[in-house]
């Protein structure tokens, strides 16, 4: 769970996480954890968190100054691949997606390598601004026109997948910033797992750190910048990276 100054809203999805698993824990249905990576933050988000931590021990919690959603979820990835958890996955620390949505996807993973949440696929309920429903369209038909890719969502904040599917496509991972999912998902496809895709119950929240003007273009220039990084030429990526600044185009 990548938590970026989520000191207003982290608390009840904790609470709302452990509540539902603990009751499947005492059935033994399942084990679980719930990995808080703190990223970044400026508020009292790691305060907020060490509350659980403390009164829940399978809650647990990593801090790193550094920030960015990619870079939590990589991060956490590697300290559950490294602690050998059956199951490994994601959701955001937001509350959009519920914990019974989480648990569809958790579901099948007796049929499949992994199971992503998805706003857009029939069945799915969504309640969210029209504005980020046209970003999100857009995205993702650059997405399936550059990659390829069958999902009809990419980026909706709750994907599991199997240790072994985690463990084989980690050290491949090359963005950490917008295009971390599709670069997650294409992998995946490179490495012939397969994904189901899972329409969910998703309630967009108030407080979202994406901006409405900046941000479309630094989301699609990420997934250009990943394509080409698959691509023979890759190296006019590597050698734009090793450029002063002062030559590069900024917030982009």
């Amino acid at each position: 769970m990548p938590a970026y100054n989520e000191e207003k809203r982290i608390g009840r999805t904790l609470e709302e996480y452990s509540h539902f698993f603990d009751k499947l824990a005492k059935q033994k249905i399942l084990e679980y954890r719930i990995l808080v990576v703190i990223n970044g933050t400026t508020d009292r988000t790691e305060e907020v968190v060490q509350k659980y931590t403390d009164k829940n021990k399978k809650i647990l919690s990593l801090n790193f100054k550094k920030g960015g959603k990619g870079f939590a979820i990589l991060k956490g990835f590697e300290y559950a691949v490294e602690n050998h958890f059956d199951e490994i996955g994601f959701v955001d620390s937001d509350l959009a997606t519920y914990p019974e949505e989480f648990w569809k996807l958790v579901a099948q993973l007796h049929k499949y390598n992994g199971a992503i949440a998805s706003r857009w696929k029939k069945g799915a309920v969504v309640k969210r601004d029209i504005r980020k429903i046209i970003r999100s369209r857009g995205f993702n038909f650059l997405v399936r026109s550059l990659f390829f890719l069958p999902y009809q969502d990419t980026q909706c904040g709750a994907k599991i997948f199997k240790w072994n599917a985690i463990k084989e496509i980690l050290p491949e991972i090359k963005s950490l910033e917008w295009a971390f999912d599709v670069d997650l998902l294409y992998l995946c496809k490179r490495h012939k797992f397969n994904i189901k895709e899972i329409p969910t119950k998703w309630d967009d929240k108030k407080g979202s750190k994406i901006g409405s003007i900046i941000t479309p273009i630094k989301m699609a220039s990420s997934v250009i910048r990943l394509r080409m990084l698959y691509s023979p030429f890759k190296f006019i990526v590597r050698i734009y990276d090793k450029l002063p600044n002062k030559f590069k185009v900024h917030n982009l």
